[in-house]
C-alpha cells in the first residue's frame, strides 16, 4: 500500500473504513434510524469503537429517486451533530458528505476535514473556493445526472472508460481552482447512475483508477445491485457488502465507505495482512 499524504496528518497507510452516518429519513439502508440527534451521536461514538478511521456524516440522501433537501433543513440535521462531536472530542477525522458550500463550511468550522461532494464541485459554484480556502481533502465523485434520474436506463459506451476520463477531469478541475493535489482523492461513484453490470465492471477495472495518482474511494455497501445479484433485501446484504468490499482493496481501492464497521474493518485487517504477505513473497 502506498503511503498518501493528506492534510491535517491524515495519511493512508492501509485501507481505511470510512462508517457512514446518515443523519436522513430517507436514506436507501439505514433512513431514520439515526436521524434523531441523540441517536446519531451515540452512532458516531459506535462507529469510531467498532474501528473506522474515518467518520462519514451526511443530512441529505442521495439513494436513487431523492430530491434534494433544503439548505436550511440540511444544517439542521447535521451541524447540531457536529457541535456535538467537537464538544466531547470525538477521536476520528470527520467527513461531511454534502454538494452545499454553506454545510460543509459550517462543518468545516467545526472540526471536519474532508469535503465529500457526489457532484464533485459541481453542485454549487461557491465549493471549489471553499474546497481551495479551507485547505481540507476532497472527495470527487462520478455521478451520471443526479439522484433523482441517476438510474434511468444509465447508458455509457465504455463505463470504465468514460469514468476514468470524468475523474481525471474534475481533478484537474479542481487543481485549477487551487485545490493541492495532495487534498483530492477520487471515487468512482458505485451505484449511482450504473446497471449492475457496469458496476461489476468499475469494480473489476479499479486498478486502472487507482492508477491515476489519488486515493480511489469506494463505497458499494448494501446497495441495489447487490441485491439484484443476490435477491437479497438491504438489511441482508453485509456478505454481499464485505465480497465487494474485498474486491475493491484488491483491485486498489484506498478507502472504503461502509454502513457495517466492525466486520469491514475485520475485513479489511485480513486482505491487508495477506496483501503484505503476498508482497513479500519472492517470484
Amino acid at each position: 500500500m502506498s503511503l498518501w499524504s493528506l492534510p491535517a496528518g491524515l495519511a493512508l497507510r492501509r485501507p481505511w473504513v470510512m462508517g457512514i452516518l446518515n443523519v436522513t429519513p430517507d436514506s436507501f439502508s439505514d433512513g431514520g434510524r439515526f436521524a434523531s440527534f441523540e441517536a446519531a451521536v451515540a452512532r458516531a461514538w459506535q462507529i469510531a469503537r467498532e474501528g473506522a478511521q474515518i467518520l462519514d456524516l451526511g443530512g441529505q440522501s442521495t439513494r436513487p429517486g431523492s430530491e434534494s433537501v433544503p439548505l436550511e433543513e440540511e444544517l439542521a440535521r447535521v451541524v447540531p451533530v457536529m457541535r456535538e462531536l467537537a464538544l466531547q472530542d470525538y477521536p476520528l477525522p470527520i467527513s461531511v458528505d454534502t454538494s452545499k458550500a454553506a454545510v460543509a463550511r459550517a462543518c468545516l468550522e467545526l472540526g471536519a476535514r474532508v469535503i465529500n461532494d457526489v457532484t464533485a464541485l459541481r453542485g454549487d459554484p461557491e465549493m471549489p473556493a471553499l474546497a481551495r480556502e479551507s485547505g481540507a481533502a476532497v472527495i470527487l465523485m462520478h455521478m451520471l445526472g443526479e439522484p433523482r434520474t441517476m438510474q434511468e436506463a444509465p447508458r455509457y459506451g465504455d463505463v470504465v472508460e468514460e469514468v476514468a476520463a470524468f475523474l481525471r477531469e474534475r481533478r484537474e478541475f479542481a487543481i485549477r481552482a487551487g485545490v493541492a493535489p495532495g487534498r483530492i482523492l477520487l471515487d468512482p461513484g458505485i451505484g449511482f447512475g450504473k446497471t449492475v453490470e457496469q458496476n461489476c465492471r468499475l469494480l473489476a477495472a479499479l486498478d486502472r483508477l487507482a492508477k491515476m495518482g489519488r486515493p480511489v474511494v469506494v463505497g458499494l455497501s448494501r446497495k441495489s445491485f447487490l441485491g439484484k445479484l443476490t435477491g437479497r433485501e438491504t438489511g441482508e446484504r453485509l456478505a454481499a457488502s464485505l465480497a465487494g468490499l474485498a474486491a475493491a482493496v484488491l483491485r486498489g481501492a484506498h478507502v472504503v465507505r461502509v454502513h457495517d464497521v466492525r466486520e469491514s474493518n475485520d475485513a479489511v485487517t485480513v486482505l491487508e495482512a495477506l496483501m503484505r504477505e503476498v508482497a513479500a513473497c519472492p517470484g
